[in-house]
């Protein structure tokens, strides 16, 4: 396992970039980017502006997403031939009684959706942590609420996935380095994961991650027949907002091995449109920064994967959104 942890903290340098989406390339083409007003998120678009394809930010804050979109443009001069269409979408990943409307929103304008990245999440947040729902704020946002968005957005992601070349139609989930150096023996332990609130941040960050890849897993499994892709990617040390809970000193270390977010946006984008993967090719892969495949280093994980254990989380996930739904 050391040395699946070394390679993350210095990984090779991306072998797929925006170089290889030509412009204009994906227009007609409709992705959505959760957590896409700032980080990888919001770097991934800039990459992904002179694509021309229609591109949903969804976040909380339609000012931020509409700053954001701002900025994409502001990075291109002169303008794209073909630009993207930004829009934004409202998505609230701590509240599950919304999850449904930001659906509807989406579907009264498009009729397909051909990527989901599913990269919004929070990371280490304090003890104490929760959900609307008072759910544990790691798992409830970065788990539940993203397999109910997805859920939900199923008919669009098949709907793309009739028209379009094999193993295009994506859905990226978000992993971690902390899968393999904070998750519990075994990947997730729901005596911690029930209490309702966070009492341990790096062990309930891990043990969503986990969660991520499992739903990754399922996902490949479940949506094949429908020609739907489903990875998880770890996209790297990055130095974004996900560690702006964590004090000065630890941040000083940090940083000494923490990548520009555009790196991680490289791994995103490798998860999106590598032809490395497709569904008899790699679906349900484990991707590593900046964008290459590799097991994981948690060997437990694999065997619990084996066991059924994705299956269980997957159903539990159900389980915990459906009241409020």
């Amino acid at each position: 396992m050391f040395s699946a942890i070394w390679s993350q903290y210095f990984p090779p340098k991306p072998g797929f970039t925006e170089k290889d989406i030509p412009p204009g390339s994906q227009f007609g083409k409709v992705f959505i980017v959760t957590g896409a007003n700032q980080g990888i998120g919001l770097e991934l678009v800039k990459m992904l502006y002179p694509t021309g394809a229609t591109i949903y930010l969804a976040g909380r804050s339609q000012e931020r997403i509409e700053k954001a979109i701002q900025q994409v443009i502001d990075s291109h001069k002169p303008e794209p031939v073909v630009p993207a269409i930004l829009k934004h979408l409202h998505l609230d990943l701590s509240d599950l009684t919304t999850i449904k409307t930001s659906v509807a929103a989406f579907t009264a304008q498009e009729k397909k959706l051909d990527i989901l990245w599913n990269n919004a999440g929070i990371g280490c947040n304090p003890e104490g942590t929760t959900t609307r729902q008072s759910i544990e704020g790691h798992v409830g946002i970065n788990c539940i609420a993203p397999l109910l968005f997805t859920q939900e957005l199923l008919p669009q992601l098949h709907e793309a996935a009739k028209n379009a070349p094999a193993g295009s139609v994506r859905v990226i989930w978000t992993g971690s380095l902390m899968i393999e150096t904070h998750s519990p023996m075994g990947g997730i332990q729901y005596e911690f994961v029930e209490k309702g609130k966070t009492t341990n941040p790096a062990r309930d960050y891990a043990t969503s991650k986990v969660g991520n890849w499992y739903l990754a897993v399922e996902a490949a499994q479940r949506w094949e027949t429908y020609g739907i892709v489903s990875v998880v990617q770890n996209p790297g040390n990055l130095l974004t907002n996900i560690y702006s809970h964590q004090p000065t000193w630890l941040m000083a270390i940090l940083k000494l091995v923490l990548y520009n977010p555009k790196f991680g946006a490289h791994t995103l984008l490798y998860s999106g449109f590598t032809p490395d993967v497709g569904i008899a090719k790699n679906n349900g892969a484990y991707i590593r920064p900046f964008g290459h495949i590799a097991s994981n280093g948690r060997r437990d994980i694999y065997m619990g994967i084996a066991a059924g254990e994705a299956t269980k989380f997957w159903e539990w996930c159900e389980k915990m959104y459906q009241p409020h739904i």
